[in-house]
């Protein structure tokens, strides 16, 4: 380069830079395109959006949305969750702080009234949630939940168009029936992680038994809504085998958690993700299931923290109003996130009108 002039080197190393980035943004972009084509991503591919490099970030969003966009447009859908049952679950999932097995300060009672789930309705119809879920920390339920829930669904469907989300743990023979009966939409139960780190942090139940529940609740007529956690000390690899695993039994609906750890519990002092790692996870999830309604769920505002708006990119719902057993942002702060992103709050009564035409969930 002798003899060359600073401007000429900076000229070059510019257009250089362009180049690269036009060559990192094909490949990512011609991925996507071969998603909405219908050609589903294999492992290798998958793994490589998990570890793309940081410096591609922006580039593996923008792919992401390609199909995003393709199926939800810019809609957003709110999800709103009523803990109907606290801290009283036998099983011992690490992550967990409502499992008796561990020392955390959560608040504890039995299932809640037929009243009390009714009240949860009204307050997720007045947040413009689309869904409304109904959880409880247990391993199954029990003859009486089932009644206590189907007679809750009952009554609330009669005074609003709201899709209603159960998570009611491990299923027995007939009782994803009763649900669907009831007017239940969809059922609740995340696989949590790969088959092969299941055992590390959960030990009173397998990866199997919880598949089961799943085909239970497909084979009753059910949607189903299964998804995970990251950031419980996995591997990416893990993260690419549960998406692989969810695709088995397409699920309508993908939450996402980001684990926030919780005092008391065996993975309280794990090191968070960076959001970098969160939002690859999420667009890899996006690519996956290309038309789920892949959702922002536990932990999105600590782990993803000012990038919150990034992830819309990817996800095109978020649970709002809280979680199980921590406070979120707040219903107007999420509403503040959609528009400001540039993205539009979906309600429940023009939900059922579906995404662009080009595709719905």
């Amino acid at each position: 380069m002798c003899g060359s002039n600073p401007r000429s080197i900076e000229d070059w190393s510019r257009r250089w830079y362009i180049a690269e980035t036009r060559v990192v943004m094909s490949y990512w972009s011609a991925l996507a395109d071969g998603v909405l084509d219908g050609v589903a991503i294999n492992r290798e591919e998958a793994l490589a959006l998990a570890n793309a490099p940081d410096d591609e970030l922006l580039a593996v969003l923008h792919a992401a949305f390609k199909i995003r966009s393709r199926f939800h447009g810019r809609k957003v859908r709110l999800h709103l969750l009523q803990n109907a049952k606290s801290g009283v679950c036998p099983e011992d999932c690490t992550f967990c702080s409502q499992s008796l097995r561990h020392a955390s300060a959560v608040e504890q009672y039995g299932m809640q009234s037929v009243e009390e789930l009714v009240e949860g309705a009204d307050n997720a119809h007045g947040s413009g949630a689309v869904t409304y879920c109904i959880a409880t920390a247990t391993r199954g339920p029990s003859a009486h939940e089932i009644d206590t829930v189907c007679s809750a669904v009952a009554s609330l469907k009669q005074k609003y168009p709201l899709k209603v989300c159960v998570s009611l743990g491990l299923l027995k023979p007939g009782q994803a029936e009763r649900l669907r009966e009831a007017g239940v939409d969809r059922y609740n139960h995340n696989l949590e992680t790969s088959r092969r780190y299941f055992p590390s942090i959960v030990t009173t139940h397998s990866w199997e038994d919880r598949f089961s529940t799943l085909t239970m609740a497909r084979t009753a007529g059910l949607e189903i809504c299964s998804g995970g956690i990251i950031g419980m000390g996995e591997a990416p690899e893990d993260r690419v085998d549960l998406a692989l695993a969810l695709r088995e039994i397409s699920p309508e609906s993908v939450p996402l958690n980001f684990l926030d750890p919780r005092p008391g519990t065996p993975l309280a002092e794990t090191m968070r993700l960076t959001p970098q790692e969160c939002l690859k996870a999420l667009a890899m999830f996006r690519f996956v299931h290309r038309e789920a309604d892949v959702r922002l769920a536990g932990g999105r505002e600590a782990a993803l923290d000012k990038m919150q708006p990034l992830a819309l990119y990817a996800a095109n719902s978020i649970f709002t109003s809280g979680y199980l057993t921590t406070a979120g942002q707040g219903v107007s702060e999420d509403y503040k996130l959609i528009a400001q992103a540039g993205f539009v709050s979906e309600s429940a009564d023009s939900a059922d009108q579906g995404a662009p035409s080009s595709g719905s969930a």
